[in-house]
């Protein structure tokens, strides 16, 4: 068993290392914002009480068009291939739409009329959203429409709270079948 200490030029070394070490852990956590993470901001509260429920039965992979129960659909069989989340000029296939809702999404759809200032607020619930659709919907019959696995709500103004709301609580919500699967890498360029 060798006790040696080591020579005092050895252990100024190790000294200047250690020093050396957490000079660089302090300067990576002051460039990452310090030691304690920012708080998440609180999500928004508004009263969901309106969100109507329904039972998905069916959620199979199928090539032909399908016929929903409700109008935008809440789930179902779906096509394949999911529609990218992220903001759309254009319509979007029910079948995709409802398949990215099997993965978490919220689908926000909008009269095609709808003005182009509450467009842009729509819109902007998708920005910086990993699982959000926005989406014009032909025939819609409503101003706006929020849909999740399961679960919908009508609003009448892009800027109803319940909006932030209702994505808050349900994107990637205990309703989704499939949590954690992507809304990217499939179908469709979002603006």
């Amino acid at each position: 068993m060798n006790c040696a200490y080591p020579s005092p030029a050895g252990h100024t070394h190790r000294r200047i290392a250690t020093m050396a070490v957490g000079a660089l852990l302090i300067a990576i956590a002051t460039a990452c914002g310090g030691s304690d993470p920012a708080p998440d901001p609180a999500p928004p509260t508004a009263d969901l009480s309106a969100v109507r429920s329904f039972e998905i039965t069916a959620q199979t992979h199928v090539t032909t068009p399908v016929q929903y129960d409700q109008s935008p659909p809440v789930g179902g069989d779906h096509y394949p291939a999911w529609q990218n989340c992220g903001s759309y000029a254009e319509v979007v296939p029910n079948e995709m739409a409802v398949h990215s809702m099997e993965h978490g999404a919220v689908w926000i759809a909008h009269d095609p009329g709808l003005a182009a200032d509450d467009i842009r607020l729509l819109r902007a619930h998708a920005d910086g959203q990993t699982h959000v659709l926005v989406t014009p919907y032909a025939g819609l019959g409503e101003r706006i429409v929020l849909s999740a696995w399961g679960k919908q709500l009508t609003v009448d103004t892009a800027d109803d709270p319940r909006i932030a709301a209702f994505v808050a609580a349900y994107q990637q919500g205990p309703q989704t079948p499939e949590p954690g699967a992507p809304c990217s890498g499939a179908v469709g360029e979002p603006l």
